[in-house]
């Protein structure tokens, strides 16, 4: 059975540690196989690509993977690194930020 966790594709997270420590960005992608997630213009890695038929040669910059452990919810009251806590709102169940108590989820 695969993990859960509490940050999905489409969220705003800041990297809490590493080389791209305190920039922020969109995921993209989460590989719960691996326990690390795809993060839009965080830890970009250069690729040196041979040039085909169907694609020119050059240099490809690719967002490789970064722990899920590293990386935290941004607050959307404050901007901050956040944690994530469940609710029930009404008859749904709703994740929301920790710190400002802001529901996460539209």
């Amino acid at each position: 059975m695969s993990k859960k966790f509490k940050i999905k594709k489409g969220d705003q997270v800041v990297v809490t540690t590493g080389r791209d420590k305190g920039k922020k960005g969109e995921v993209l992608r989460v590989l719960r196989d691996e326990d690390r997630a795809v993060v839009q213009g965080i830890n970009v890695a250069k690729k040196h690509q041979r040039a085909t038929q169907t694609s020119a040669g050059g240099i490809v910059e690719n967002e490789a993977s970064i722990h899920i452990s590293n990386i935290a919810l941004v607050d959307p009251k404050s901007g901050d690194a956040t944690r994530v806590g469940y609710r029930q709102d009404g008859d749904r169940k709703v994740r929301f930020a920790k710190k400002s108590g802001e529901v996460v989820d539209v």
